[in-house]
């Protein structure tokens, strides 16, 4: 059955869609069904409470080690050497790392012009995924990531010129800004849950109270016209991300007078990133975090503080070891790799969430950039299950169904590579990636034969890779 695009109307005085639904009767209540099952992932209680304990112990020891070990690990050699190490560890963070009236102000500020662009700058609204226990009904999302965007960008380099907020100020304070924003998000959690469960509509509760504070209680927490979700998966992290290497870029500048190759790397990289996500936005609303998953500490503290001072890893090792030279041909190799994945991973992205849209009659066109015509398949091959959904087997997956993970992993490699092969720090986004795609293929898998049954059988067969065509 071949999809139809559709016209986007006006409403508001901003596009919006028509709607279309395939979903059967029996589709519906499976999917109220799935919706309100009880799953324990990430080991239930027991692991996500030592997940939420030692996520920032171990942001803090990254942090230490590229700071004062040059991105070595280090550790106690016996164990009459513990108290020492501690003690160590408790002098690193009160001279690097300790909360600091700027820290807040620095990351208190931003997340709160951030969120008012969220609310109030101009973009296309778009219609999100039914909710199942909700009748049927859509949230709109106001999708003004590029205009937000482009007006961060504009205020950031008016700041760093005027000399009123340099760039420079993020590296030089960067253990008391990731300070704030590790106690941001863990009062924001707090805030939200019990808020939630004492004045909300609490979902899919497990009755585990440390399990159901990882997982959160509201599933669409919103403020007026500002979604939280969205806001957070998209104006935080990646925004800080990038302007983190870009102030380690600036500071190699101002310290030898050049940057090297491998520190605008990383900068090229994270600039790739965001601006995909911010020209992308509309695409974001049918995604799992946005339709699924609740906002607890997982989403919450992970999208403020984890993504943005974990992810950045690289950069700091760069410019705390560099500048770094390497041979030509290794240099455009890396280049050549990461351009390449970036492109697959955009085009993929593009592909499966544009064909959500047309399923759904939300689909629109854009002309952000960059925009690649690969991008949008029209009458894309797929397969029409019983339960009414179609599922995309066409443009790249046609040869595997999880191209974009294996993309994204290959962007995850250039990371480290870039740095050389001294220290695994770099490297631990790419374990840690890897660990969480893992658990994403099985749990995805899982949750799409008990939607699909049979019919999700036959589109394993017709797509039998996973995420390497004729290997894996």
């Amino acid at each position: 059955m071949a999809v139809t695009q559709r016209k986007p109307t006006e409403e508001n005085g901003v596009s919006t869609v028509s709607k279309k639904e395939n979903i059967t009767e029996e589709g519906r209540k499976l999917d109220l069904k799935l919706d309100q099952e009880i799953v324990f992932e990430f080991g239930g209680p027991i692991g996500v409470t030592l997940m939420m304990i030692g996520f920032p112990l171990l942001m803090y020891y990254f942090w230490f080690s590229l700071y004062y070990h040059h991105g070595a690990l280090f550790y106690p050699t016996s164990l009459a050497g513990v108290p020492a190490f501690f003690s160590q560890l408790n002098g690193y963070f009160w001279e690097s790392a300790p909360p600091t009236l700027y820290g807040f102000k620095v990351f208190g500020i931003f997340s709160l012009f951030s969120a008012v662009m969220a609310a109030f700058m101009p973009g296309p609204i778009v219609e999100g995924m039914a909710i199942p226990h909700e009748n049927g009904k859509k949230l709109k999302y106001i999708c003004n990531g590029v205009s937000s965007w482009y007006l961060t960008l504009a205020v950031s380099v008016i700041l760093h010129v005027t000399k009123v907020w340099r760039l420079t100020e993020i590296i030089d304070n960067f253990g008391t800004i990731m300070t704030a924003a590790i106690t941001f998000g863990v009062v924001v959690t707090f805030i939200t849950y019990f808020a939630t469960v004492l004045f909300g509509k609490p979902h899919r509760m497990s009755g585990s109270l440390m399990y159901d504070i990882f997982m959160g209680a509201p599933l669409n927490p919103r403020i007026g016209p500002l979604d939280l979700k969205l806001w957070a998966e998209i104006r935080v992290p990646w925004v800080v991300l990038f302007y983190i290497s870009l102030s380690c870029a600036v500071k190699q500048y101002e310290t030898f007078g050049y940057v090297c190759y491998p520190q605008l790397f990383m900068v090229l990289a994270h600039l790739l990133y965001v601006n995909a996500c911010q020209k992308g936005e509309e695409c974001i609303p049918t995604t799992w975090d946005i339709f699924y998953e609740k906002w607890g500490f997982m989403l919450i503290f992970w999208n403020l503080a984890g993504v943005p001072f974990t992810y950045c890893i690289s950069s700091l090792y760069l410019y705390f070891n560099g500048p770094f030279e390497y041979p030509v041909y290794f240099t455009v190799f890396c280049y050549a790799l990461l351009l390449g994945s970036y492109y697959i991973w955009d085009t993929c992205n593009s592909q499966k969430n544009r064909f959500r849209m047309e399923e759904r009659g939300t689909y629109f066109p854009r002309k952000t950039f960059p925009q690649f015509e690969f991008g949008h398949i029209k009458n894309p091959r797929h397969l029409t299950t019983k339960h009414g959904n179609r599922i995309l087997t066409d443009g790249w997956y046609r040869y595997a169904r999880k191209m974009h993970y294996t993309a994204d992993l290959l962007m995850a490699l250039c990371w480290g590579m870039i740095t050389g092969v001294q220290s695994f720090l770099p490297y631990f986004y790419l374990v840690f990636f890897i660990a969480v795609l893992v658990h994403r293929v099985v749990r995805d898998n899982e949750r799409c034969h008990k939607k699909y049954g049979k019919d999700w059988e036959a589109y394993v067969q017709t797509v039998p890779y996973i995420f390497v065509p004729y290997v894996f």
